[in-house]
């Protein structure tokens, strides 16, 4: 015992190396004791909770190493990186420049690398039969030279031989190598006869070879399967012995017969499968098969073989019409399958298809009672019958099939359709009744799907009523209602969305949510009567929704009615009483009208009971654009008396001293507002434009430096410092200022759109695959790939681009200046005018060159489409 101690005191490692002030040796104080189940219990928990915590930090682990890769990546680029846009731009190299490429270096001699390609030329006959005499091999030893010794000949100096060379044996065989030649000769003209007898004809000498047959059976020879020759073996091996085993077992007769098919085996794919016909008489595959297999007559006559065997096929009987190529024909095959099976649904359909309107009625009659339970059938008939006569079919339809929603849906319809709309709602109700007593669940979305096929009003609107509310929570009812509405825009089924709007407008009478989008929809889809309508309701439910009230009178004012709206307008003032939108509009609607003293007795009184910032700025705004600068200089000076920090204010004040010329004053007025408004961007812009316009190029510099450091990762300011830069010509100056702005504002789409085209234009195309990666769905980078297509004319992709930058902003009025302007030059009159009437409906109010235009004095009462014409004139091609 105390051995074993002491041996388990040695095995303890007590070297310095092993301690720890902490956590002391590094061996276990239990290590020696006995492992139970509890322990492995509590090792199974710690470990637990140890893949717990990993877990709980493993996101934010890796968050951490992919931005340290990332930052890595960005301050060490790969050299892949840094050629990815050259890469790109090997896509364009066509294969006559890869070939044009020089090589490197060549070390091989001349003849290596101009290689002269070999002349072969035919060797004639008798070169053969003369080498062959002169190359012809000794057999055998001449007995002189085994006499004398070999060279020791009688006579000395070997020149007195009797017949020098000329007793050798081999030049004694006649001329074999001739004779062989020749008979060659013969033998090769004797198999080109042959061959030339088997194609020609003997007496026209004209060629009987079928050139399309023949071609056809290369083709068969070619296999079409595409695997290997000892899968094919096997296969074929495979299903033989399936065959062998279990012949009566159809799907092995009919592999068997595809596989020789695909093969190109055509003739043994339809020996095997009249073979499985015979072992497999009653299998309907293995006689369709055949059928397919085989040549159009004998398809026939293995079709009616086929219906021997099996008279109640209705598979076959189909296979059968489809065989015949006349009408007639396909009818009596028709009739006849009828006979043996008048219970098929689908064959009465084929025999209904092939009739006239008065036969098909006939025949359905007869449909419906053989198959009372197809509810196609019924319809059918319906639809040829007379308006009393559907009636009746309907209600029979209805007594056999008592759960199919089609039916009663028909009846509301057939209704409708002959003026009977007060039935309409009876039916429908009568129907959900119906449908739940026998069982049926309601599906509002099946409903609500027909609906979209019906194209009845009254039917849609009954429907809807109907279905909406079932199986809804109350809580998301609104909410659900306003999804199904969009869903049915979005097919095209206004009715359905008119009608899921007015049962919605039913239930929440005072949600003006609802009221709005039931006037959008107006609005979009709608009369301008309906929307009036509309608009009518929806004030009386919520007078206290201002944007109605504007909406109602903007409705009368475009359609000429100024008195109209002048009431509309009236009354939201009585339900909204000094209301800061109702008064500005009204004081539009007489502007707009010419009304000026009125227009400024109502901004007298609107400054009077409802002072604010925009009352006093529309002032401004009105005595500047009718040419009465001291009053709007006066009317200014009250207004920032009390909107000191109303930055639109200070604009209009230096604008108007511009325009006098009094530089000196403007300056100050936007020194004065910058001081009161330090994060208005337009105040530091109207600032440098004036420095840059007096030509104090170093101090709008400055100007915009100060404003960026004020207002840090502004792209509009960053932009305007890059143009300054490039307008006073230092475009290196520019590009190095377009960087800094892109890291700082990497998400920015108007810098980058203008990124695009400071680049020389070959680089413009990778510029532009960047932002797209950088601002996918940014209009202003959209509308630069657009004008990236024009400028390389390729008017079909500018289009598109075009369309998808004014689908995805339809407020930004320069992507609409550029489209008209496109317009102008490559499209037609319709699609200009296209373009006009979208843009008069989107009616956009934003774009750098569109505000510069519409917010111009000369320009105040310009129209939409008068505005764009402008802008578009201003645009130049020069991108």
């Amino acid at each position: 015992m105390k051995k074993s101690q002491a041996a388990d005191d040695d095995d303890e490692d007590l070297n310095d190396t092993n301690y720890d002030e902490f956590n002391g040796y590094a061996g276990s104080l239990f290590s020696s004791g006995p492992y139970e189940k509890d322990d492995e219990e509590a090792d199974a928990i710690y470990a637990a909770l140890d893949k717990r915590m990993d877990e709980r930090r493993k996101e934010r682990r890796e968050q951490r190493e992919k931005e340290e890769i990332e930052k890595y990546r960005m301050e060490r680029p790969k050299i892949q990186q840094q050629f990815s846009d050259l890469k790109r731009k090997l896509a364009e190299v066509t294969e006559e420049e890869w070939l044009s490429i020089p090589e490197v270096g060549d070390a091989r001699n001349k003849r290596q690398r101009n290689p002269r390609y070999e002349k072969l030329t035919p060797v004639p006959d008798s070169f053969f039969a003369k080498h062959l005499q002169t190359g012809e091999n000794h057999t055998s030893v001449d007995p002189r030279q085994t006499q004398f010794g070999g060279l020791n000949t009688p006579y000395p100096g070997g020149l007195n031989t009797p017949y020098p060379g000329g007793m050798t044996p081999g030049l004694m065989t006649p001329g074999t190598g001739e004779l062989d030649m020749r008979k060659i000769g013969q033998a090769r003209n004797t198999l080109m006869d042959m061959r030339l007898s088997q194609v020609s004809d003997s007496v026209s000498g004209q060629t009987v070879v079928d050139p399309k047959g023949y071609l056809t059976d290369l083709n068969s020879m070619i296999p079409t399967h595409g695997g290997d020759i000892n899968d094919i073996k096997k296969a074929r091996l495979l299903l033989k012995s399936v065959r062998e085993t279990n012949p009566h077992h159809p799907p092995a007769w009919i592999a068997s017969a595809r596989l020789e098919e695909v093969t190109g085996k055509l003739q043994v794919a339809r020996n095997l499968i009249m073979k499985g016909t015979e072992m497999c008489p009653k299998s309907e595959d293995v006689w369709l098969e055949a059928a397919r297999l085989q040549p159009g007559d004998t398809a026939k006559a293995v079709v009616a073989q086929a219906v021997r065997h099996l008279p109640q096929s209705v598979r076959i009987y189909i296979r059968a019409a489809e065989l015949e190529t006349d009408i007639r024909a396909k009818k009596r095959v028709l009739r006849k399958a009828l006979e043996h099976v008048p219970n098929s649904v689908r064959l009465w359909k084929a025999a209904v298809e092939l009739e006239e309107p008065e036969d098909a009625r006939i025949m359905l009659s007869r449909a419906v009672e053989c198959c009372p339970t197809s509810v196609e059938l019924w319809l059918a008939l319906a639809r040829l019958e007379t308006y009393e006569n559907a009636r009746k079919v309907l209600n029979k339809a209805r007594e056999n099939i008592p759960t199919d929603r089609h039916i009663w849906i028909t009846a509301a319809k057939l209704e409708e359709a002959n003026g009977n709309t007060q039935m309409v709602e009876k039916i429908i109700d009568r129907a959900i009744t119906s449908l739940r007593a026998n069982g049926v669940e309601i599906n509002r979305e099946q409903w609500i799907q027909e609906c979209d096929k019906a194209g009845s009003v009254a039917t849609c609107q009954a429907v809807m009523r109907a279905v909406i509310g079932i199986g809804i929570e109350e809580e998301d009812r609104k909410h659900t209602w306003m999804e199904d509405a969009d869903s049915c825009v979005a097919h095209n089924a206004l009715e359905c969305a008119r009608a899921i709007y007015a049962y919605a407008l039913q239930v929440f009478p005072s949600k003006k949510s609802v009221w709005l989008r039931a006037a959008y929809f107006e609005k979009n889809h709608g009369t301008r009567e309906s929307l009036e309508a509309l608009l009518q309701r929806a004030v009386a439910h919520c007078p206290k929704a201002e944007v109605l009230w504007l909406m109602g009178a903007k409705s009368k004012w475009l359609a000429g009615d100024v008195p109209a709206a002048r009431s509309i307008l009236a009354l939201a003032f009585q339900a909204n009483p000094n209301s800061e939108e109702i008064w500005l509009a009204a004081v539009k609607l007489e502007s707009e009208n010419n009304e000026y003293e009125r227009a400024r007795r109502l901004l007298a009184k609107a400054r009077s009971s409802a002072p604010t910032a925009r009352v006093f700025m529309k002032s401004v705004k009105l005595e500047w654009v009718l040419g009465n600068i001291a009053a709007a200089q006066e009317l200014c000076e009250e207004a920032l008396r009390h909107y000191e920090d109303f930055p639109k204010l200070w604009m209009m004040k230096g604008q108007i001293e511009e325009q006098e010329e009094l530089m000196e004053r403007a300056r100050e007025a936007y020194n004065q507002g910058l001081k009161k408004c330090p994060h208005s961007t337009p105040l530091w812009l109207l600032l440098s434009r004036l420095e840059e316009k007096v030509g104090q190029l170093t101090r709008a510099r400055a100007i915009l430096e100060k404003s960026r450091l004020k207002n840090p990762k502004n792209p509009g300011l960053w932009l305007e410092s890059v143009r300054l830069e490039y307008r006073a010509g230092l475009k290196n100056i520019a590009n190095t200022l377009m960087a800094k702005a892109l890291q700082e504002c990497p998400n920015s789409g108007v810098l980058w759109s203008e990124a695009i085209f400071l680049e020389a234009r070959p680089q413009r195309k990778t510029k532009s695959v960047d932002a797209l990666k950088k601002c996918e769905h940014d209009p202003h980078v959209l509308l630069a790939v657009a004008k990236l297509f024009w400028s390389e004319r390729k008017i079909t992709k500018a289009r598109e681009w075009f369309h998808r930058t004014v689908k995805i902003d339809s407020d930004l009025g320069d992507a609409w200046a550029f489209f008209y302007k496109f317009e102008l030059q490559h499209g037609t009159e319709e699609q200009r005018e296209e373009v006009r009437r979208r843009c008069e409906n989107a009616e956009p109010r934003h774009g750098e060159l569109w505000c510069a235009v519409s917010k111009d004095i000369a320009n105040w009462q310009r129209k939409i489409g008068e505005i764009l014409v402008l802008v578009a004139a201003h645009i130049k091609n020069t991108f």
